[in-house]
């Protein structure tokens, strides 16, 4: 087990709960909204957007602190970085909080407490490309191995966070019980006008088109991919190795054509097909 892997174990996350934020002075008042995804789906992308909403568009407050220190990641938890919960405690209110949980590891009391969650997903073939370029680059995962070996874990559900095909699902499923905006990355690509529009008013926020023509242009992959409050490039290299591979790595949809054999492709959608059976989700693979 890699050391730095701590912030996906059961163990870390067992015993935790909001109530422990509530009876912080900071955290008793004020609305919580959670941002969940599978990882490698585009959760740095909407946590900058709701950002900026909350912040009005101001491009001064939102380069005040990298994103992981504006957005605390939960379950986040490496040596010389704040943990997701130290940075939670002390956030002001509203808040956005990041989480790559699978619902099932969610603690309770955020669903109990009526927290506006926006869910985020990507087909699961980029997902499986991305995420196996960060495993090089992140030392908080395990070596990878090959791509084919990858893939095999991937399907299985062997990485970090578990199940794609779990994970996606089980939010999927909470939608018609909670207060719950459930995204597709490919939607966001393709028109990302229109889907801050629908944060917006989500998150009950007038729907100004110039901020969000604003929000739209600061939040591109071109201008995050260079802004170092937003890039990770501001983490120390014992965690992330920009070198290997850098964060923001390309940022589009179908980019699993330039990655998977014939062959891969054809076993992963057999494997796709059995694993998605019985659910009224659907992904594009390509825009």
């Amino acid at each position: 087990t890699n050391r730095y892997a701590s912030f996906s174990s059961q163990s870390y996350l067992e015993d935790l709960d909001l109530d422990a934020v509530h009876a912080h002075p900071k955290g008793r008042e004020g609305k919580k909204h959670i941002q969940p995804s599978c990882a490698f789906s585009g959760t740095t992308w909407i946590s900058e957007i709701i950002d900026m909403i909350y912040k009005e568009g101001s491009l001064e407050k939102c380069k005040v602190q990298p994103i992981y220190m504006r957005v605390p990641f939960l379950e986040f938890a490496v040596p010389d970085v704040p943990t997701g919960i130290e940075l939670l405690k002390e956030v002001p209110r509203p808040c956005l909080i990041k989480t790559h949980l699978p619902v099932q590891m969610l603690p309770k009391s955020f669903l109990e407490k009526n927290c506006k969650v926006i869910y985020v997903a990507r087909n699961a073939k980029d997902v499986a490309v991305s995420y196996y370029y960060f495993y090089q680059m992140a030392k908080i995962h395990p070596e990878p191995g090959t791509w084919e070996e990858f893939l095999e874990k991937f399907m299985d559900g062997s990485v970090s966070f578990g199940s794609w095909y779990d994970h996606v699902k089980g939010w999927w499923d909470l939608m018609k019980k909670y207060r719950i905006l459930y995204l597709f990355y490919e939607d966001l690509k393709e028109d990302p006008e229109r889907e801050i529009r629908k944060v917006m008013e989500f998150l009950e926020r007038p729907v100004d088109e110039n901020l969000v023509k604003k929000i739209s242009h600061h939040t591109s992959f071109k201008v995050m991919s260079q802004n170092q409050m937003a890039n990770y490039k501001s983490l120390p290299t014992s965690v992330m190795d920009h070198t290997i591979s850098p964060f923001m790595r390309k940022g589009v949809a179908g980019d699993w054509k330039n990655q998977f054999t014939v062959a891969q492709n054809e076993r992963f959608d057999e494997n796709y097909k059995m694993q998605m059976t019985g659910t009224t989700l659907q992904f594009r693979t390509e825009i």
